[in-house]
C-alpha cells in the first residue's frame, strides 16, 4: 500500500437515515491536485471535514503525516463578526508587512480590493466576507489546501485569477490541493486527478474534468449499467468537449481519437437553426430593443447619483442565446431588470415585443419559499401542461423526476426541501409556464455538476430568446451562442468568448498600473488609449504565437521560469484559438445554409456577398489553424 502524506483507511460514516461512506480507503501525496465531484448530498463536504479532522468517523481511522499542515475553506465561514478584515484576514499584519510580499500583495489587492480592511466583518455582505475568508487561507503556508465550493461569489476575472494562484502557488510535485466546486472549467484548470463520491464509495480517475467525463463515459459503455439516462447525458457533454473549444487543449489527459469513437453517433449538441426558426414563429421579429438607456441610482441621502447603465443601444433577437459577463456591481441585474421590464430606465426606451413571455429564474427562491407547507406532488396538479424534449413530451413528474427528484420526495412539503432542490423545482416551474424568453441570472447556484448537465440538457432543446448572467465560464459557454461584456455601463460584444473578456480585463489593469505609475489621468477606455499604452510600455494585448514565440534564443532553454511562462501563455492562446475556431465553423455553416437559400431564389447579388464572408472566414480559420500549429509544435518540443 502507497504512503500517504494524508489518508483514510476503511473509513465508513452513517447518519440515522443515510449511509455517506462504507469502507473506502483513498489518500493525498505531495504533488496532488484533486477534484471533488458528486451529486449534492452524496459528502463531498464531509468528506473534507473528515480529512481535516473537523468530524469523526464512525469506523477505520484518517493519518496524517506528521507535522502536516491542512487549510480548510468551509461553505461557511468561522470569522468573528466583532473583528476586523485586518485582524481576521491579515492576522494584524500593517500594510507594510503585506505590501511588501508579492504574493501576500496579489491577494490582498485582488481580494480585499473593495473592502475597507478596518471595516467589521459583520458589516460585510455574504460575498466581502466569503473573499475575506478566502484571502485568510491564502495569506497563510498550508502543505494541504482544501477548498470546498472556492469560486462562490467570485466574478469570471477573479476565478480565473484564482485558478493561476493556486496553478503557481506550489512547485511542481511539491503542497497538495482538494478542491470541491460545480465550476467545470475550474476543475480542468487546477486539478490533474478526480474523485468522484457516489453511493458511499470514492472512484478516482486521472486527467481534470474532460478527462474524468470519458472515462466515465467509457467505464459505463463496459459495465453497461441500467441508468441510461446519466450515460446518454454524459455523452453528450464529453459530444461538446471534444467538439468544442477545449477539444485540443494540451492539458487533457486523453486522446482525442478515442473520445470522438465514444461519441461518433451523438448528434450536434443543439440545432440552432431550426430552434431560431422556431423562436421566429413563437416571437416574431421584436423581442427586445434597448434605445439610448441609462440608469442610475441615487447614493444614499447625497445629491450624487451612479450611474450603472451607460446610453445603451441592443438588439435582442427571437432566437439568440446571449451570455453576459462582468464584474461584481457591475450592473448585470440592474441590466437583466430593464430588459424584462421590471426596472425602468432613467433615461431611453425599452422596446418589447407584443408576443414576449417573458420567466426569470433569479437568484432568490421567493416564489418558492412562498409555497411553504405545499406538498410536491400538490404542486405538479397545477400543470397540466408537457414540456417536450429531443422529440419527447415530459408529464411535470417525470421531469421533476429528470432533475433528481424521487418518488419518496414527491409528499415532502416544499418548505423541507433543500436548497439544490427548491432551486431544481424554481427551473422546472418556469419552464412549464411556457415562457418565449428566458432569463438566467447565476443559473448555476445550488447545483452538483451532474445537475448542471441536466438543464444543459433541457435548454438544449429549449426554442426561444434566452438571456444568461453567469460566473460560470464552462456553462455560459455551453448554453449560449454569443458572450457579451458589461463594462462602464456598456455592452462589448465578446466574438472570442470569456477568454476575450478576460484579456480586456487584464489590458484595463496594466492601463490604470501604468497610469498610477506615471501619474497619468483615466482616461476613456478607447482603442486610442490601448494603442498609446501599447506604445509607452511595448506590450500588446493580444497574446499571439509570434509574440509568445518571437525573439526565443536558444540561451533561454536554461531558463526554466521563462520557458514556463511561454508554455502557459502558449496553453491559454490554445484555448482562445480553439474557442474562436468553434465559432467560426458555425458560422461557417450559417453562410453555407444561407447560400444554399439564396441559390434557390436566385438572388445572386447577395449570394455573392456571402461567398465574400464565406472566404474570408476561410482564410481567418486557415490563419488560426496554423497558429494553433506552431504553439502545438513549441509545447511539445
Amino acid at each position: 500500500m502507497p504512503v500517504f502524506d494524508l489518508g483514510c483507511e476503511h473509513l465508513s460514516l452513517s447518519y440515522a437515515t443515510k449511509t455517506v461512506f462504507t469502507d473506502v480507503t483513498q489518500g493525498v501525496s505531495e504533488g496532488d491536485r484533486i477534484g471533488i465531484v458528486g451529486r449534492n448530498g452524496d459528502g463531498k463536504s464531509t468528506l473534507l471535514k473528515l480529512l481535516s479532522g473537523q468530524m469523526v468517523p464512525d469506523n477505520g481511522r484518517v493519518n496524517r503525516r506528521r507535522g502536516l499542515t491542512m487549510g480548510l475553506l468551509g461553505q461557511r465561514d468561522q470569522l468573528d463578526g466583532n473583528a476586523t478584515v485586518r485582524q481576521a484576514a491579515l492576522g494584524e499584519r500593517e500594510d507594510h508587512e503585506w505590501a511588501s510580499d508579492p504574493r501576500s500583495r496579489d491577494i490582498v489587492q485582488t481580494l480585499l480590493a473593495d473592502i475597507p480592511l478596518d471595516s467589521k466583518i459583520g458589516e460585510l455582505s455574504g460575498g466581502q466576507r466569503r473573499r475575506a475568508d478566502l484571502a485568510r487561507l491564502l495569506l497563510q503556508d498550508w502543505d494541504i489546501l482544501a477548498l470546498d465550493e472556492p469560486t462562490n461569489h467570485l466574478d469570471v476575472a477573479t476565478i480565473h485569477w484564482l485558478a493561476e494562484h493556486l496553478e503557481n502557488r506550489w512547485t511542481a510535485g511539491s503542497g497538495a490541493l482538494l478542491v470541491v466546486t460545480h465550476d467545470r472549467w475550474f476543475l480542468d484548470e487546477v486539478c490533474t486527478s478526480m474523485w468522484e463520491v457516489h453511493d458511499a464509495v470514492i472512484d478516482p480517475f486521472e486527467g481534470g474534468y474532460s478527462a474524468y467525463i470519458m472515462q466515465r463515459v467509457e467505464r459505463d459503455r463496459q459495465a453497461r449499467i441500467t441508468e441510461q439516462r446519466r450515460r446518454n447525458l454524459a455523452r453528450k457533454e464529453l459530444a461538446w468537449l471534444t467538439r468544442g473549444a477545449r477539444a485540443r487543449a494540451t492539458k487533457q489527459k486523453f486522446h482525442v481519437k478515442e473520445a470522438k469513437a465514444l461519441i461518433a453517433d451523438v448528434p450536434p449538441v443543439r440545432e440552432s437553426l431550426e430552434l431560431k426558426a422556431m423562436a421566429v414563429s413563437r416571437l416574431g421579429k421584436d423581442v427586445v430593443r434597448l434605445e439610448d438607456v441609462t440608469k442610475e441610482y441615487e447614493i444614499g441621502d447625497t445629491a450624487q447619483k451612479r450611474r450603472v447603465i451607460d446610453h445603451l443601444n441592443w438588439i435582442i433577437g427571437p432566437g439568440d442565446r446571449f451570455g453576459i459577463v462582468g464584474a461584481n456591481g457591475a450592473g448585470k441585474s440592474t441590466l437583466l431588470g430593464l430588459i424584462d421590464g421590471s426596472i425602468q430606465p432613467t433615461s431611453g426606451c425599452v422596446k418589447i415585443g407584443k408576443t414576449v413571455r417573458f420567466a426569470v429564474l433569479s437568484q432568490r427562491l421567493d416564489e418558492i419559499e412562498a409555497l411553504g407547507d405545499v406538498k410536491v406532488a400538490e404542486v405538479l396538479t397545477r400543470y397540466h401542461s408537457s414540456y417536450t424534449i429531443d422529440g419527447k413530451n415530459y408529464s411535470p413528474a417525470a421531469l421533476l423526476e429528470r432533475l433528481g427528484f424521487n418518488p419518496a420526495q414527491m409528499m415532502t412539503p416544499v418548505r423541507d426541501l433543500s436548497g439544490g432542490q427548491k432551486r431544481r423545482m424554481q427551473l422546472m416551474l418556469i419552464l412549464l409556464s411556457e415562457p418565449n424568453v428566458l432569463i438566467l441570472d447565476e443559473p448555476g447556484n445550488d447545483f452538483d455538476t451532474d445537475m448542471l448537465a441536466v438543464m444543459e440538457d433541457l435548454l438544449d432543446s429549449w426554442a426561444g430568446t434566452l438571456i444568461v448572467v453567469s460566473h460560470d465560464r464552462y456553462l455560459l459557454e455551453r448554453v449560449t451562442d454569443q458572450q457579451f461584456a458589461l463594462m462602464d455601463g456598456k455592452i462589448r460584444h465578446l466574438p472570442g468568448g470569456v477568454e476575450q473578456y478576460l484579456g480586456l480585463v487584464a489590458d484595463r489593469r496594466k492601463a490604470e498600473g501604468f497610469r498610477a505609475a506615471k501619474g497619468v489621468p483615466e482616461p476613456n477606455q478607447t482603442p486610442v488609449a490601448t494603442a498609446k499604452l501599447e506604445v509607452a510600455t511595448g506590450e500588446k494585448p493580444d497574446q499571439s504565437a509570434n509574440t509568445i514565440l518571437g525573439a526565443f534564443t536558444p540561451a533561454m532553454t536554461d531558463d526554466g521560469k521563462e520557458i514556463r511562462r511561454r508554455k502557459y501563455a502558449a496553453r491559454k492562446r490554445i484555448m482562445a484559438i480553439e474557442r474562436k475556431l468553434g465559432k467560426l465553423r458555425d458560422q461557417k455553416r450559417d453562410l453555407e445554409s444561407q447560400m444554399a437559400a439564396q441559390a434557390q431564389k436566385n438572388d445572386y447579388e447577395k449570394l455573392g456577398r456571402l461567398a465574400a464572408e464565406l472566404q474570408d472566414v476561410d482564410a481567418q480559420v486557415e490563419s488560426l489553424e496554423s497558429e494553433w500549429m506552431k504553439l502545438g509544435e513549441f509545447l511539445e518540443s
